[in-house]
């Protein structure tokens, strides 16, 4: 999405070059594809994306001087799959061969920086940087981060591991900007991440006030500016080529008024920046589908101005990005530096600060988790099953269409107009039309791989069963549950079954604790609780006995706790209420939570009080379920006192310790919101004791906490105190932490001392003109059900749990029931089948992939090139024996006096359970370098530190062994030994 600027400024300005020197602009042709935002994928390859290559193509081939760089790679990889021709495929070869189309940025789509999570971000840079390399043998290596809405501290971190030498980003601070532009501060050496510090540090361009769109008005037309193509037309394009709002063309009559537009804007740039050097992107938002009538007007312009250089004080030249970042690497400057800090939120101007979007379209930042989720989870399945049955019935082919499926459907909406909530509805409705065709695909791909037989020989694990003969009161259902995730855990898992009756034994035979009760969402289910203990990667197989007679004795029953609720009479807030009169308690080993009985509000949790809010309720209904394996609090908030249904509900769960971790340190909430009125934002306000002084900590994509401190404005302070959430809040104080762990993204704040409210769900109408013509208004009347757990402790205590249980939130077991309550089964021949091993890391690093990429790598390049600059059939089938394993550490430097230490482990011993490894080789981020020989440019920056970030892998009869330090994230290729069966 973008906004141009309607002014052209012309002012005597002072630049940088010499008076002697001219300003050497790089014009850098681009189009800027959303992918979605206003209309749908199919919508805009057919309009205008599908054009865009083709005559690119096309007119670069024309002429040597012509440049493009290609950013979104889910477009172009639509038109090199379904449009582009064998003549067009070969031009493309040769001009990446020749470096003048060039792949910048790389990942599916420019991702947005506030709301995505790490995981989801490696992986579609991961997509489109393996197609790239397998199709081209590029490794892009900067970046064009022009229309996220903000930046935050994790993106250049992370573009620094992939192996990019420069980041360049757009959108911040309308005020901040304005400022850098004043000081010359707009370039810099960011280093993100502060315990990473200078070994991934990269270079930072930030757009000028123009950002990423030429200057739109001319001063002596009406038109565009320097769009000759005009304005792309929805749904069809015009048959006579003639779109809306074309430029005029430059002729012997327009084309000195042209040049001087041109150059006075070069200049004013000019004076912003350190050296002569102008960046002057030539392109905007659906441009260049008529690539001829642009360069066919912008080739004499650029040469008229080279014939005039001395007058104009300018030079011009077509350029990629890397040509201007290379010019700039070679300048002899030394350059500022900048911290972990990051540019989040972000206003264009007084009243307008954009931080409602991380709370927009709750429902699709859920399920958009979810399918995260529930890829992580299928990848490592499938990889572990291709590993030790590499000839199971399982098709290796069919699983990976499967999964990637779900990879580009996860990758498209983290699109800055996807995940954000800042699209239209029906294209809203096309980023969940894929994400659930995709999960269904991957529940069809975890069934099989749970259910089918390991090898032909072997049965599967229904096959060999009958039923009992005679009646049978009793059912039976089983259930699979599968850890994702190389911990160890005991947990909590939730079966919704249709009986008030159960018994749960493991896949040994052996009662498992369990407790049942009426469900909080239907009066005809139940709710099922099973405490499971699972090791890293390991799946069991869980029996449920079912009945809709009482339990008559231990054997029927097991250890099943049947719990019955207690309820409490509606409280209107119409009546006095004289808060903390009589109290129930709620008991935990690690809580005790107060509930007022002439409210039906929570009181307190340990030292916590309720605090006032801006009531949406007039009556609350209370309900308590107490249990031996969870206590369940479901409060109930009706707008009006008469209306018969809810508007919100609360479900708080207490869960009790189990096996040799503290599972109750957490607090379970669900919440069920809406549909709200129009013109609402719900916010959940947690008050508490705390003396944080406004200030709240914040996680950046889920890797690395930000300090918030509240500021003051003269306009707009509290949504300009509105921070991004995407995994986990804090509020503390010298002694106590409260924290926050969320199951999507949602805005955050502390609009007062010891508060941190949450924002939940948001409903608005925006009559504009612009919104309403394209339906952008956020008209959301879905009711949404987002999690959050909550922690309260010391400050140490919390440290240590809070990104493990971030973590287990966001990956929880896999649960698949694997047929339907029905008579007792008998074994034919009761075979002992082989427990999974289980594949265990140490408590503070985190398995962060483990998958088949099914992209060509190599391990040496230049073979690699040669096979693609042969020009024979380059078809080549996914290779299914390289995995791809990244592990992060998840502390920082000195956060815990043990978890933050670095951490070696032997790689061959950690995954023996899988297989026996026989080969590692250490990757850049989305595998397409061989760490030994990635070199980053290295930048002269205040303190004289000159790095790279290559990282030499362990060697010897230590070539397994891996040092991991604070923060980082390693990647590897691993290969195993192959089995035969």
């Amino acid at each position: 999405m973008s906004f141009l600027a309607v002014l052209v400024f012309f002012l005597c300005c002072c630049y940088s070059a010499g008076e002697n020197e001219p300003i050497q602009t790089f014009v850098i042709p681009h189009s800027h594809m959303d992918v979605g935002w206003v209309y749908t994928i199919k919508e805009s390859m057919h309009a205008y994306a599908g054009n865009v290559y083709t005559s690119v193509t096309e007119e670069l081939s024309r002429d040597k001087d012509r440049r493009f760089i290609a950013v979104e790679q889910e477009f172009f990889r639509l038109w090199w799959d379904n449009v582009a021709t064998d003549t067009h495929k070969k031009q493309v070869r040769q001009l990446v061969k020749e470096g003048r189309l060039e792949f910048i940025l790389g990942g599916q789509v420019m991702h947005d920086e506030a709301v995505t999570d790490l995981d989801d971000e490696i992986l579609q840079m991961t997509e489109g940087h393996g197609f790239l390399y397998e199709t081209f043998g590029v490794r892009p290596q900067f970046s064009w981060h022009v229309d996220p809405f903000g930046a935050s501290a994790t993106t250049p971190v992370l573009f620094a591991l992939a192996g990019f030498n420069a980041h360049l980003i757009s959108r911040i601070d309308y005020d901040l900007k304005d400022t850098m532009q004043k000081d010359k501060k707009l370039q810099f050496v960011w280093r993100g991440s502060p315990s990473l510090k200078e070994k991934q540090q990269i270079f930072t361009h930030t757009m000028d006030q123009f950002s990423y769109c030429t200057p739109s008005n001319l001063p002596f037309s009406n038109s565009s500016g320097f769009y000759w193509n005009g304005v792309a037309l929805f749904p069809d394009p015009p048959k006579n080529g003639v779109y809306p709002n074309m430029s005029l063309p430059v002729t012997k009559e327009t084309i000195h008024a042209y040049a001087k537009t041109m150059v006075d804007n070069i200049k004013q740039r000019a004076a912003w920046f350190r050296t002569n050097h102008v960046l002057w992107p030539w392109g905007c938002d659906k441009q260049f589908y008529n690539s001829s009538v642009q360069f066919n007007n912008m080739d004499p312009l650029m040469k008229y101005i080279n014939q005039n250089s001395k007058e104009f004080g300018v030079t011009v030249q077509y350029a990629t990005l890397s040509e201007y970042f290379q010019a700039i690497h070679q300048s002899d400057v030394v350059w500022e530096l900048r911290g972990s800090e990051d540019f989040l939120p972000y206003s264009t101007e007084p009243h307008q600060a954009w931080t409602g979007f991380y709370a927009s379209r709750n429902v699709l930042k859920g399920v958009a988790r979810r399918a995260s989720s529930q890829l992580h989870a299928a990848e490592t399945l499938f990889t572990r099953y291709r590993i030790s049955f590499p000839d199971g019935p399982v098709a290796e082919d069919w699983a990976l269409e499967k999964l990637r499926a779900l990879r580009w459907a996860v990758s498209e909406v983290q699109h800055h107009d996807g995940i954000t909530g800042t699209e239209s509805p029906k294209v809203a409705d096309m980023y969940m039309q894929h994400l659930t065709q995709g999960m269904m695909g991957v529940d069809e791909l975890l069934a099989a791989l749970f259910l089918l037989p390991h090898s032909l020989e072997t049965p599967g694990i229904l096959s060999s069963r009958y039923h009992k003969k005679g009646v049978h009161h009793a059912l039976e259902q089983h259930v699979i549950v599968y850890n994702p995730l190389a911990w160890n855990i005991t947990t909590i898992i939730n079966v919704t079954v249709a009986f008030p009756n159960a018994a749960v034994l493991d896949d040994d035979g052996q009662l498992v604790p369990a407790q049942i009760q009426r469900s909080a969402q239907s009066n005809v289910t139940y709710d099922l609780f099973i405490v499971v203990d699972l090791g890293g990667l390991q799946h069991r197989k869980y029996l449920v006995k079912l009945s809709e007679e009482k339990c008559s004795g231990r054997s029927k029953c097991g250890r099943t706790y049947k719990a019955k609720g207690v309820q409490f009479e509606r409280r209107f807030t119409r009546d006095s209420w004289e808060t903390g009169r009589r109290l129930l308690p709620v008991l935990s080993g690690c809580y005790e939570l107060m509930f007022d009985q002439d409210t039906n509000l929570l009181h307190s949790i340990t030292h916590l009080a309720n605090g006032s809010a801006v009531r949406s309720y007039r009556a609350v209904e209370m309900e308590i379920i107490p249990g031996k394996i969870v206590t369940e609090i479901r409060q109930y908030f009706y707008g009006d006192e008469g209306d018969k249904d809810y508007t919100y509900s609360i479900i708080t769960r207490v869960p009790e310790c189990f096996g040799s971790r503290l599972q109750c340190h957490r607090l379970e909430q669900r919440y069920w919101v809406g549909p709200l009125h129009l013109n609402t934002e719900v916010v959940l306000r947690t008050s508490s004791s705390l003396k944080n002084n406004r200030t709240l900590y914040t996680d950046d994509n889920g890797y690395q906490m930000m300090k918030r401190t509240y500021r003051e404005f003269i306009n707009n302070t509290v949504a300009r105190n509105y921070f991004p959430m995407v995994r986990a809040a804090y509020i503390e104080d010298e002694l106590s932490r409260l924290v926050l762990l969320s199951d999507r993204a949602h805005g955050v704040s502390s609009q007062a001392n010891g508060q941190l409210e949450v924002m939940l769900h948001r409903r608005l109408w925006n009559n504009l003109p612009w919104n309403l013509g394209y339906n952008l208004t956020l008209n959301d009347s879905s009711v949404v059900r987002p999690a959050l757990w909550v922690m309260l402790g010391s400050i140490s205590t919390a440290a240590r749990l809070q990104q493990r249980e971030a973590i287990e939130l966001q990956h929880p077991p896999v649960i698949t029931p694997i047929d339907q309550p029905q008579k007792p089964w008998h074994e034919k021949k009761p075979r002992r089948l082989s427990p999974v091993r289980s594949v265990v890391l140490p408590p503070n690093l985190h398995l962060l992939s483990f998958s088949v990429p099914g992209w060509n790598y190599s391990p040496n390049h230049a073979v690699h090139l040669g096979h693609i600059n042969s020009g024979k059939d380059l078809h080549s089938e996914p290779d299914y024996d390289r995995v791809l394993l990244r592990i992060m550490h998840l502390f920082e430097e000195g956060e815990d006096p043990e978890l933050s230490k670095p951490v070696t482990i032997n790689l061959k011993d950690v995954l023996q359970g899988i297989g026996e490894v026989k080969g590692l080789e250490e990757r850049s981020l989305t595998g397409t370098w061989d760490i030994t020989t990635l070199q980053r440019w290295t930048w002269k920056t205040e303190d004289n530190l000159e790095s790279n970030s290559t990282m030499c892998p362990s060697g010897g009869d230590g070539a397994f062994n891996v040092t991991i330090s604070p923060k980082e994230i390693r990647t590897f290729f691993v290969h195993f030994a192959s089995k035969n069966f």
